[in-house]
């Protein structure tokens, strides 16, 4: 069984930009917070693993906490990401957030081959499937399994969330490829035992990927500008934009 597993957050949609850093601003915003992320502190959090987490990091300042005060920090966060989820997914349904390059190309025809296609995500289950189905449309995203949010105890780069993909759909790391943009995600594939292709974006193109099959600026798609090769470690050779068989050639094996 050939399998597909995408990452979510800048894998299938540029997220992060257009969608996740407006949606906890606007939720800083309405619940009266004294924060707001700028691009370049986000980047930052991008390191913290989940939006939960991110949230629990402003208490790290002293004078937010302060303001804050000695509410009941964890009912705290539930009540702010439930409200941040919402007003991510108003984002995602008014067309604001983008899917990636090659994403609607890609996984129609992988289900269309016979591929198993799933999404490991440790974000929000409600907010991945918005953007599964604006990304490849109702019909694909209903034949796409979503593991996300919290059904592991640990996000990445722990490999729980795709151990737990793995066992539910019985997949072999032979005939498995993994598609990430973080070296987060990299580290959770490859914890796991899965080669991982990695796409990165402007948040990520900077980190180390030494354990990637292959690094790339995008899928890409005909028309666009080619596909940029930033390391190969497979067999897979790109042309203008990526293929099935590219993705195959990044299977199984060794570092090519």
């Amino acid at each position: 069984m050939t399998a597909l597993v995408f990452d979510c957050d800048g894998v299938l949609a540029d997220t992060e930009r257009h969608g996740h850093l407006p949606a906890f601003n606007a939720t800083f915003e309405r619940f009266g917070l004294p924060a707001r992320w700028s691009e370049d502190e986000y980047a930052a959090k991008l390191r913290i693993g989940g939006g939960k987490e991110r949230m629990a990091s402003l208490f790290e300042d002293p004078a937010f906490a302060a303001a804050v005060g000695d509410a009941d920090r964890a009912e705290l966060l539930l009540t702010w990401h439930r409200a941040k989820t919402a007003e991510f997914r108003r984002l995602v349904e008014q067309g604001r957030i983008p899917a990636r390059p090659g994403i609607a190309r890609i996984i129609p025809a992988a289900l269309d081959d016979g591929w198993t296609v799933a999404v490991a995500s440790t974000s929000a289950e409600e907010s991945v499937r918005a953007v599964l189905e604006h990304a490849v449309g109702p019909h694909a995203a209903a034949r796409i399994p979503v593991f996300a949010g919290d059904v592991v105890p640990a996000k990445k780069p722990d490999p729980a969330i795709y151990r737990l993909t793995a066992d539910r759909l019985g997949l072999h790391p032979r005939d498995t490829l993994v598609i990430e943009d973080s070296r987060n995600g990299l580290l959770a594939a490859t914890g796991a035992g899965f080669r991982c292709l990695v796409t990165v974006n402007g948040y990520t193109r900077h980190e180390e990927f030494g354990e990637a099959a292959l690094v790339v600026s995008e899928l890409g798609d005909p028309g666009r500008p080619r596909v940029e090769v930033l390391a190969n470690r497979s067999g897979a050779r790109p042309g203008a934009y990526l293929t099935l068989g590219d993705l195959r050639a990044c299977m199984g094996g060794g570092p090519g």
